[in-house]
Order: structure tokens, then sequence, then C-alpha cells
């Protein structure tokens, strides 16, 4: 492969593959993972590519040290990221917590499989969208975006490493084995605009490592910077040392949570198919979201207005937008590959308003167009 950061062109490849582009043009220099079906596409090609162009790449012992390899790659100033399936997921949750309490910026691409266990390694699910949002201990904000091409697969790889950056925190990509495997065209442009990390401005006697800037998000002084620089997992003060008192604990979490949920105009992404005049809206994201698309072809060609709400957001969720829609329906219908995950959160939000429907299935192959349309039926 060539030794460019960014291979300008049209390409046909995988989602995996687009991910592991989208992550180099974004300025994606540390890569540690484990082998794990079906992310390692990921895995693969990012350690041909990032030797080549002064990168470094680690395949670690396992999926917990993968993701503390991520966390002191970024305290050492790098972009840094990991990527995973499944039981890895399941094993990166500490070190992600680790990440969120100490502020690293990082991505973890996560490309479903069907659950739980080892499952289905090789065919596609979206039940880890709860883990996403819940699954390290504490209360805490993160985000998470769902891509459904491969096209969005690199879009929003390169928007997950702005979006650490800006707000210090870890950036989940909750893809899935369809979108991971699929081949389609992928677009790259000539130039994509890496995302800058936050620096102190002030002398270093005067600098504490935590101490916010007014949007809650303190600037980040790196190892080799000559910043005094203290970090830990334990709850802390602004300079980086642990106080075990509610207080402290009360200050901290409050911050780390409304420094992102504060400011949701920045990172919550949505697309809108035939809402102008629906009277039922799919609500879905990812793979699913495809077939809900042909679902709404289907659909009005029997005469039933019915539009697409696609989540390219699902964490921190849209609870607005969500309302917003359910304002102007009569009814929703969530198309998802788990038992009601983010059906869930749609409910929350909607508080009863209109009727709602979910179309389910645990994994293991898609949606058919016509179980989304006999979901929209039941509304209607």
């Amino acid at each position: 492969m060539p030794a460019k950061a960014v291979l300008s062109g049209v390409h046909f490849m995988n989602g995996d593959e687009a991910i592991a582009e989208g992550a180099l043009a974004a300025g994606c220099r540390f890569f540690a993972a484990y082998p794990i079906t079906p992310q390692s596409e990921i895995a693969e090609r990012l350690a041909a590519r990032l030797p080549r162009i002064g990168g470094t790449f680690v395949q670690m012992e396992d999926e917990l040290a993968a993701m503390a390899a991520v966390v002191g790659a970024s305290w050492g100033g790098e972009k840094a990221m990991t990527a995973t399936s499944g039981p890895g997921f399941s094993l990166m949750m500490e070190n992600l917590g680790l990440a969120v309490m100490t502020e690293t910026p990082c991505v973890l691409a996560n490309v479903q499989r069907a659950g739980p266990s080892t499952g289905l390694p090789t065919a596609v699910g979206q039940g880890d969208m709860m883990q996403a949002r819940w699954g390290s201990h504490g209360h805490y904000e993160l985000i998470a975006l769902c891509p459904y091409s491969p096209q969005e697969a690199f879009d929003l790889t390169v928007r997950a490493f702005a979006l650490a950056e800006r707000f210090r925190t870890p950036v989940l990509i909750m893809t899935d084995e369809v979108v991971g495997h699929m081949y389609e065209k992928v677009e790259i442009p000539e130039e994509v605009s890496e995302a800058s990390r936050r620096r102190p401005q002030g002398p270093p006697d005067e600098f504490l490592p935590f101490k916010p800037d007014e949007d809650l998000v303190p600037p980040m002084a790196c190892t080799g910077d000559g910043y005094r620089i203290h970090v830990t997992g334990l709850t802390h003060d602004e300079r980086g040392y642990p106080d075990m008192s509610a207080d402290a604990q009360d200050r901290l979490v409050r911050r780390l949570c409304d420094k992102v949920r504060l400011y949701p105009d920045e990172y919550t992404l949505w697309e809108e198919h035939s809402l102008e005049d629906a009277e039922v809206a799919i609500i879905s994201y990812g793979i699913s979201a495809r077939v809900a698309l042909r679902a709404v072809e289907l659909a009005r060609r029997k005469g039933h207005k019915v539009g697409l709400l696609r989540l390219v957001t699902a964490w921190p969720f849209p609870d607005e937008l969500v309302r917003r829609v359910a304002d102007n329906v009569k009814g929703l219908v969530t198309v998802e590959l788990n038992l009601g995950q983010i059906s869930r959160e749609v409910e929350r939000a909607v508080r009863g308003k209109v009727p709602q429907v979910g179309v389910y299935h645990p994994g293991g192959r898609i949606h058919r167009p016509e179980e989304v349309l006999a979901g929209i039926e039941e509304v209607i």
C-alpha cells in the first residue's frame, strides 16, 4: 500500500477498511488491539499502513491491555484508537471508564456481532448499544456514532477523532458486521482537517492539569511537554491529586457529564427521509436503517405516509429530536437488531405521547423489509 496518510480518491472498500483509512486521515498514529471477528480488517489494514507513515501498531495480549495502551499513547501526545467486537468490548469497559475519568481523548470502534458471550462471531448484531452507554461503572457521558455505510464509516471516524479532542473524552464508533464487511464506493478527499489538541498556554509553574476552561474542558498537557501532570482514576482535584471527599466527587463527575451534554449541537447528527407528511415515523440506526428505508418505500407504494429518522448519534441520546418527530406523527416504529434497547430510550423521550411498536431481531441476520412493513401496519 502507498506510504501516504490520506489515500485521496475513489475506492472500493469495506466499512472496516474505511474506518482504518478515516483514522489515518484524522491523524491517528497509534493503534492497539487484539484480533477479533468482525473487526479484524481494521487491525489488518492499520498493521500494514501505520508503520509506513511513522505510526505505531501494537497487537496486545488482550483487549484490557489494548484499551490501556490507547490511554497511555494519548497521554503521550498521539491520536490513538482501538477496535473490537462482542467479548472484547466487554473487556475494554474498565479502561474505557479510566479514559472518561482521566479525560483522555481516544476512539474505540465496536463492530457489533450477535451475542451474548461468544454468540455468533461472524454474524451481525446491534446488541451492544446499552453497553456502549452504561458498560463501565459510575455515571458518565460519552459520544457514540453509528455509521450505516462504508462512506459514513470513513466520515464518522474522522468526526470521532475531532470530537474526542474537542471534548477530551472517548468517542465510540458503533458499527456492525454488515456495514463492516460491506463493500461500497468510498470517496476520500484530497485534504482532511486533523483535529487539534488544545494545549495549555500559561507558564508551567501555574498549570493545573484538570482546571477547565469556560466550556468545562481543560487544556491537555502531554508527557514531555514540560508541564507537571498527575493522572489517576481516583476522584481528583484540579491538580490531578486524589481527593476522597463527596464534594470533590460531585464537582468532578458533574463537570465530566456537563462538558458533553451541554453542547449537543456539536455532536448530534441525524438524517430524515420523507418525514414532511409522515403519519408514522421509523426510528433506526446502522444497518437496520438501510432496511427501514426500503420499508418506507414499500409502505408509500401501499399509500401509507411513512418516514424515517436515522440516528447517526446514538449517545448522548437526542431526546429533543425524537420528541419533535413524535409531535408530528400518529405512531413510531423502532427497528434494531436486539430485543429492544434504543427503543427504550425512544419510549422514555416520547413519554407515551404516541403509540410505539418495536421491530426486533436478536441478530444473526438483518431484518427483511416486509418485517418492518408489518410493524408499520401494526401502528396504522
